[in-house]
């Protein structure tokens, strides 16, 4: 079980838990902090309440999936059990949390039973209840309005769970409020949850490291996948990744979500392959979401250089650029620019890079979004919220937000060149494209996979602050696979 830890300091009770020796200790105050900024936005009457996920077994068998907390509710109270609600009663701001009535047969096979008077010390919210207490509390609380979350994922398309109970239908109820109100508090960071998120975006960066120290030709893709999963967990205590891990080598790196069911990253690593490895660890529910590209064998090439160096030269435009008041569709578009200036200059493209962009040369060669808002979720709320810039057509509409950049976000920046055979053959087929190729020379790179190159950076009143510490030039990760340097 995730430990506890109590202590007086200066007189204050300070409550935290952790994974154990050497991983971070998460204030519960983090969760409270939540609560807080959460109540602050609403008017007094109102109850917000939350349903937390469920359990789900394998298909009809007695076998369940590894449990992992919705999003939002971990937002609001941390609480990491199945099959609980949370109550936010905004005129006091008391926190109630409602848990399973659980038989006790529980104990025999699944572990100590604990009160409710432990679930509050444990996460540090006012009162604790069992769920089938839900209806009665909420009438002794007397809301005017019941708020129930409900409202779209940008992202996936899908709808968040609204709160549903038993004698629900005896309160007024809102599910129209609190979403908006709740995902922008999930876009901007609180100091809290940034260190969260800087503790295992460096377990994450670590990770990777040890891939690349470990990755040789005639290794398997999950192989290296398995020595990620094992830092993240053994040494980080993080026991969800946040993604499927892609393992892409090869051709397989021009795979955007290589790594699923169907390609469960399973290639043999050949010599002369660049590996494509993207990755993430989840501690606390928060997410990394970070990709190195590197060869496999430890030594770049002239053309894995070229390539590599084009998506490196996108992403430092975007280091230099980015800060509050900037569009990301710009920061995009900057991203972009500098790459294929590079990769004109490499004689792989010829002509205005500018018209290379109204024409979509762009879209062929990087076919995703410049990156994504981070936290609870790898692809974070927020993105397309009703108060925000709406998502642009063309090429741009694979973007996941079109915000304006403000201190406390954190992103990932994941610039990308992929050499896809189905878009290269579309461009070659279009002739206001195919004027910008020199075909001699990509034909050449057909096979040749793709190199991305991500970060998760914070959003800082003065620019970015990069959260990301794995080697990123090609001296650094020539180096580094060779010898193992102490990289920092």
């Amino acid at each position: 079980m995730i430990t506890g830890r109590q202590e007086t300091q200066h007189g204050i009770m300070t409550t935290s838990w952790s994974m154990g020796p050497g991983t971070l200790e998460v204030p519960l105050n983090l969760f409270a902090k939540n609560r807080d900024r959460l109540a602050n936005k609403l008017e007094h009457g109102q109850i917000v309440i939350l349903q937390g996920g469920d359990s789900i077994n394998h298909y009809d068998t007695d076998q369940e999936y590894l449990f992992r907390q919705e999003s939002y509710f971990t937002w609001i109270c941390g609480v990491r059990e199945p099959g609980c609600y949370c109550a936010l009663d905004v005129t006091t701001k008391k926190a109630h949390l409602f848990i399973p009535r659980l038989p006790d047969e529980y104990e025999v096979w699944m572990g100590k039973l604990l009160s409710c008077e432990q679930f509050k010390e444990i996460y540090g919210v006012d009162e604790v209840h069992y769920v089938d207490q839900l209806q009665e509390i909420l009438k002794q609380l007397k809301p005017e309005v019941l708020l129930t979350l409900s409202g779209p994922n940008t992202d996936s398309g899908l709808t968040a769970k609204e709160a549903v109970f038993e004698g629900i239908d005896e309160f007024k109820v809102d599910n129209e409020i609190l979403f908006p109100i709740i995902a922008e508090l999930r876009v901007i960071k609180t100091p809290e949850e940034i260190e969260v998120m800087r503790y295992v975006c460096k377990i994450s960066s670590d990770a990777h490291k040890q891939v690349m120290l470990h990755a040789k030709p005639g290794l398997m893709e999950y192989q290296c996948e398995s020595v990620f999963l094992d830092h993240c967990y053994r040494i980080g205590g993080c026991r969800h990744v946040s993604y499927t891990c892609i393992c892409g080598s090869g051709d397989n790196a021009a795979i955007l979500h290589y790594g699923h069911a169907a390609a469960p990253n399973c290639k043999m690593i050949q010599n002369g392959d660049m590996c494509l490895f993207d990755m993430g660890g989840n501690y606390a529910g928060y997410a990394a979401d970070i990709t190195c590209s590197f060869p496999a064998n430890g030594k770049f090439t002239d053309n894995q250089k070229l390539i590599y160096e084009a998506v490196l030269a996108a992403r430092d435009a975007v280091f230099r650029e980015a800060k509050p008041g900037v569009k990301w569709t710009d920061m995009h578009l900057v991203a972009n620019r500098a790459m294929l200036e590079h990769l004109k200059q490499g004689n792989l493209l010829k002509g205005d890079v500018e018209e290379m962009i109204r024409e979509g040369v762009n879209g062929i060669l990087q076919p995703h979004g410049l990156g994504h808002l981070l936290g609870l979720d790898v692809h974070d709320v927020g993105g397309y919220l009703p108060h925000c810039p709406e998502r642009l057509g063309g090429p741009l509409s694979r973007l996941r937000t079109a915000r304006v950049l403000e201190a406390g976000m954190v992103l990932t920046i994941e610039p990308g060149c992929y050499f896809i055979p189905k878009l290269l053959d579309k461009a070659l087929n279009n002739t206001t494209q195919a004027r910008f190729f020199n075909w001699d020379i990509i034909n050449k790179y057909r096979g040749f996979g793709g190199v991305r190159i991500e970060d998760n950076v914070l959003i800082t009143e003065n620019g970015i602050e990069d959260l990301t510490s794995v080697p990123r030039t090609v001296a650094e990760i020539e180096d580094f696979m060779a010898n193992g340097a102490n990289f920092k």
